[in-house]
């Protein structure tokens, strides 16, 4: 499901489209997936409802001296379960993960690691961990690295990247 402040129905593949506290209400996992700008509000509005949860932070806030939401989530909620991830390649990777047999780099704590590796799986990523919450700044290093690498080819955004063994 989706949380939104201003709508309901249906979302992307039929999912619902619920307020955002409705969501949290019977979340089991939350992706925060909303511009840079607006993560601040978002997370001081819902801190209680993420207290507990695994909090996987997709938000880029491109510009700011930390791009990650992590120091607002642990303020927010103590509790939450951070993961870093989803937050290194273009949508365009995700919308069709397959062609690329691409990894994804992510921080999480042990608590959520099985989780965020499980949906990263599902969405037809390879996950590969980079450390505990401490290591968000380590997947946050990817992204200029992918903005530069698509700027050298042409603007092509399905570029991703694969660990080889």
């Amino acid at each position: 499901m989706y949380g939104s402040r201003t709508g309901s129905g249906a979302g992307p593949g039929g999912a619902r489209v619920l307020p955002v506290a409705d969501a949290l209400a019977d979340a089991e996992v939350v992706l925060l997936a909303v511009p840079g700008g607006a993560i601040r509000d978002v997370i001081s509005a819902n801190g209680a409802a993420l207290a507990g949860q695994v909090v996987i932070d997709a938000v880029n806030r491109i510009g700011e001296p930390d791009v990650s939401s992590r120091a607002d989530v642990e303020a927010a909620a103590p509790t939450a379960r951070y993961v870093r991830a989803f937050s290194t390649l273009g949508w365009e990777n995700f919308a069709d993960p397959a062609a690329g047999g691409a990894d994804l780099f992510f921080a999480a704590g042990p608590a959520a690691r099985d989780v965020a590796e499980e949906l990263i799986r599902a969405v037809g990523l390879g996950p590969e961990f980079v450390g505990g919450p401490d290591a968000a700044s380590t997947v946050d290093g990817v992204l200029p690295l992918w903005f530069s690498l698509v700027q050298q080819h042409g603007g092509n955004r399905t570029l991703a990247f694969r660990v080889v063994r």
